[in-house]
């Protein structure tokens, strides 16, 4: 060989040599652990039966790491970066080395008095402190001789064989005859306050409604496991006419109990938490109303404006006696906290304003949870009063469940707000498991609404040294539609007086109608149930206005169609013939207890406000020719706001500005088309007072149209069911016929534009109308073209 050549060599030898130690890879040359080496280390040294990896939810992690992965994940030792990353070759600090073998240890409840010996102690993540204590006082974190920690330094390989070696005198492996308990936790949620089998609207006995109904899954799940938990999830005292009956007609007392309280009193639940429309009546009503309850009623994000201190108790810890695998009692700590949408400051301002402050639910349960470890909680159930949502994080969002799902140390969720089911609903969503009922791993429930469901969460917890450990767990509903299934006599004892009183109240004739008030086309054509409510939100605010500056104000009075289908509810309309009308027909056609809200407005923004209307409208592609459904599957029909006063049309080829949830979509779309007022086109500039609720300006449609002041938004004391009683009470006689101040631009030839009602309501399509029944679909609807 050539000695220039050999000489070159061996340059380049000697410089791998004096780079790379003998014996170790370039990827180890720092002789820094990685994430992956720390966990096969430690599951090796445990001398466990591993698996194939193939049920591991990571996608970072290689095929010949997965199984030990897998396992420490099955031990409870770690959880990944985020619920699909691990971050296998990620180096590891000695803070995350100490918290893995942490997990594993007899003590979970050391004095964090313990890293008081350290003078780096404050370089701990707040988050991390209890298990680094934990470390401490097992005797396996150690620290330097100059009295240091450095949680931030990293892990070498000689570091991590001692951590091991005294991770594994501590750490005892579950075993197949460990001491195991089967809890089992029922939730309920948006019952509002449909508490007896009975449908007011309909007043009928009913057996798709009613916690009297869904009382009995209780009395059966309890029969099945004793070990059982019974949870209630919010939005429990209002929603039907007897709740508007405890609320303003026959008001609650001090000293009476409410009926919703009093039926979760009879049934024993062992907690709550409060929904939105709990605060529909203000702080004192609600102070009355839970002040009777024999269970603790929590929430964590709901604050005083003016002490900033929790309006409410943030959290309780629960003792549970349960009876394990073998016979024997034990007493499990259960926590239990909740949430709230912070909307409501905005939905009941005229009862919140200036009185509560709100905390993001997320930030809330995160801060929470390390304080029901710090005490002692052996379980950790969320009560969630607001919907799964999306899995990407949208700050401010509505509906955070899955975000809460991705929060570390929550055992069980409860969830509810949207009126959907988990299991069931949100299929589309990442890390969902339908059949195991849990999102991100974590048991989860959304038992539907006004008793439809009952939410079961069963847990299995296994003792490991002093301290329980919740090993497995899977999520599910029942739904009260079961043949043979017979309402509680214990529901039905506790709210007797208030049901008789209800019946009494909704059977007042209040006048009649000449023409007859239904919903079932109410988002394809102008609709009578919408036509009567605009009507008298109008009667009433120009009883407001006179004698003040905005007498003269043109007046747009907004209606939405409340019952129309939606939520996949095939009964869900409006149906009152010509003929007498009775405060039960009120609550059918205003399904809430709103409040008058009005909001002054431009020609412009009036325009955009048809414009978010519109949102619930599918795009129309004029050149298919095969079905087309003309709602978007996930609108809402209560977003759908008819602007009565202005005549216009709506083109659903055009793409949509809005969502169906108003949030802006393409600012150039353009929906609504020839826009009149007196006959003329609307003059852009000109003000105009838009008559809605509390609710729509607290939403989308309020936080676009306000002015910077805010000053342009009256709220009103009043129900806006209350104003439809009143005009119809004064003009004992109405015609509720719709008026056709609106239209679609007409459809290209040859699509077919298909829309979802009621099967009756082919009986109501009057001759010539350009609206034809097709035949019946399987989820229990009628299916109608629109020509």
């Amino acid at each position: 060989m050539n000695k220039k050549i050999i000489t070159k060599l061996l340059a380049v030898l000697l410089v791998l040599f004096a780079v790379l130690p003998f014996g170790l890879s370039a990827n180890a040359a720092s002789n820094d652990v990685t994430r992956g080496d720390y966990v096969k280390e430690l599951v090796e040294s445990l001398n466990v039966e591993l698996g194939d990896g193939s049920s591991l939810g990571f996608t970072d992690v290689p095929k010949d790491l997965a199984p030990y992965v897998e396992k420490a994940v099955e031990l409870k030792l770690i959880k990944g970066k985020t619920a699909t990353l691990f971050g296998p070759n990620d180096k590891l600090t000695r803070q995350q080395a100490f918290v893995i073998s942490a997990r594993g240890l007899v003590t979970n409840n050391a004095s964090l008095s313990e890293l008081d010996k350290f003078k780096d102690a404050d370089q701990v993540a707040e988050t991390h402190k209890q298990d680094l204590a934990n470390a401490v006082a097992a005797n396996i974190l150690q620290g330097y001789e100059d009295n240091t920690i450095r949680p931030r330094d990293y892990v070498t390989a000689d570091q991590m064989q001692s951590i091991v070696e005294r991770f594994v005198t501590e750490y005892k492996v579950p075993t197949s005859d460990a001491t195991t308990v089967d809890l089992q936790i029922l939730g309920t949620t948006d019952i509002h306050t449909n508490l007896a089998n009975y449908n007011y609207y309909l007043d009928a006995k009913s057996a798709d409604v009613g916690l009297a109904n869904t009382a009995s899954l209780i009395e059966q799940a309890r029969t099945e496991n004793p070990n059982t938990l019974l949870f209630d999830n919010g939005d429990l005292i209002q929603g039907t006419p007897l709740g508007s009956y405890k609320a303003l007609e026959n008001v609650l007392k001090p000293g009476e109990t409410h009926p919703a309280i009093a039926a979760l009193n009879a049934l024993k639940y062992d907690g709550g938490t409060l929904g939105n429309h709990e605060f529909n009546y203000g702080l004192e009503f609600l102070t009355e109303v839970l002040n009777d309850a024999q269970y603790p009623v929590v929430n964590a994000n709901t604050y005083d404006a003016k002490t900033k201190e929790h309006m409410y108790t943030p959290f309780v810890l629960i003792d549970k006696e349960v009876v394990d695998n073998t016979g024997k009692k034990h007493t499990l700590k259960v926590g239990v906290t909740g949430i709230v949408p912070t909307k409501i400051v905005e939905w009941d301002a005229i009862h919140l304003e200036g009185k509560v402050e709100m905390q993001e639910p997320v930030e809330a349960i995160k801060e929470v949870v390390p304080e029901m470890q710090k005490a002692g909680a052996d379980v950790i159930v969320v009560l969630s009063h607001s919907g799964i949502g999306e899995d990407t994080n949208v700050k401010g969002a509505e509906n955070v469940g899955y975000q809460i799902s991705e929060i570390e140390g929550i055992d069980a969720l409860i969830t509810g707000h949207s009126h959907l089911t988990f299991p069931g609903d949100y299929k589309d969503l990442k890390n969902v498991d339908q059949e195991k009922g849990t999102i991100n791993g974590v048991p989860t429930v959304m038992a539907g609404s006004y008793g439809s469901h009952l939410g079961v969460i069963d847990l299995k917890l296994e003792q490991q040294g002093s301290k329980w450990v919740v090993v497995n767990g899977q999520g599910s509903i029942r739904s009260i539609k079961q043949e043979g299934l017979q309402p509680s006599q214990t529901v039905l004892n506790a709210i007797k007086e208030a049901h008789e009183g209800t019946l009494t109240y909704i059977r007042q004739a209040v006048g009649e109608t000449t023409a007859p008030i239904h919903s079932y086309f109410s988002m394809v054509q102008d609709d009578p149930s919408i036509q009567i409510v605009t009507q008298a939100q109008k009667w009433f605010i120009e009883k407001e206005l006179k004698g003040t500056a905005d007498e003269n104000t043109p007046i747009l009075s907004a209606g939405a169609p409340f019952k129309a289908g939606s939520r996949n509810n095939p009964a869900d309309f409006t149906n009152i013939p010509v003929g007498p009308l009775a405060i039960k027909n009120m609550a059918d056609i205003y399904h809430y207890d709103n409040t008058v809200a009005t909001i002054k407005v431009t020609g412009a923004q009036a325009i955009e406000w048809l414009e978010m209307a519109a949102g619930i409208y599918a795009t129309i592609d004029p050149n298919k020719t095969e079905e087309q459904n003309i709602i978007d599957a996930e609108a809402r029909s209560y977003n759908f706001d008819v602007l009565d006063g202005l005549t216009y049309q709506i083109d659903v080829t055009s793409p949509a500005k809005y969502d169906r949830r108003g949030v802006a979509l393409d600012d150039k779309a353009n929906r609504i088309k020839n826009v009149q007022y007196n006959g003329k086109p609307i003059d852009l500039e000109q003000e105009f007072i838009i008559i809605t609720n509390n609710y729509r300006v607290g939403g989308s449609y309020g936080a676009t149209f306000k002015n910077a002041e805010g000053t342009n938004v009256t709220n009103y004391a009043y129900e806006n069911r209350q104003a439809v009683i009143d005009y119809i009470m004064v003009n004992k006689t109405i015609n509720p016929a719709a008026d056709n101040n609106w239209s679609f631009v007409p459809f290209p030839a040859n699509t077919k534009v298909i829309y979802h009602s009621a099967k009756d309501a082919q009986k109501v399509i009057p001759a010539g109308s350009n609206i034809e029944y097709l035949g019946d679909t399987e989820g229990g609807f009628g299916k109608y073209l629109i020509k």
